[in-house]
């Protein structure tokens, strides 16, 4: 599935995820296939070290979230108080990857998941996007 309805359904199912949650903890798992990395994968193939921070929660976010809309083709879908949820469409095919980015205060530190809506392999896109962010972000959250 692809376009407009994996987007339907992607939405659908993190709002249903969702419900009854005033703030959320954990991020979806990876699937088996090799197109996502997560902070909270417990794999070696999916797992990815997370984001610090050192700012306040509201200026981590906002600076975050202004630099990963820099990105081309980064579109964001969602906003809460300490989730982001950004889409970035690939330029040929339209193929669209899931950003998403939890911050948790306790500990000043940012999850992340970063996953392929369709397809098996994403030939390491995602962990370099997500890797390209950290040196971005790095030393200004």
């Amino acid at each position: 599935m692809e376009g407009p309805q994996a987007r339907e359904q992607y939405v659908a199912s993190m709002k249903k995820r969702q419900e009854g949650k005033a703030v959320m903890k954990n991020l979806p798992p990876c699937p088996a296939s090799p197109n996502c990395v997560s902070t909270q994968a417990q794999d070696e193939a999916h797992g990815i070290a997370p984001f610090r921070y050192q700012k306040s929660l509201v200026d981590a976010k906002a600076t975050l979230k202004n630099m990963v809309l820099s990105f081309p083709r980064a579109t964001l879908v969602k906003e809460e108080a300490t989730y982001l949820h950004i889409e970035f469409t690939s330029l040929l095919l339209r193929f669209v990857d899931d950003v998403e980015l939890l911050l948790e205060d306790e500990t000043k530190t940012i999850h992340f998941r970063s996953a392929s809506r369709t397809g098996y392999s994403d030939l390491g896109v995602n962990r370099r996007r997500m890797e390209k962010i950290r040196r971005i972000v790095e030393g200004k959250l």
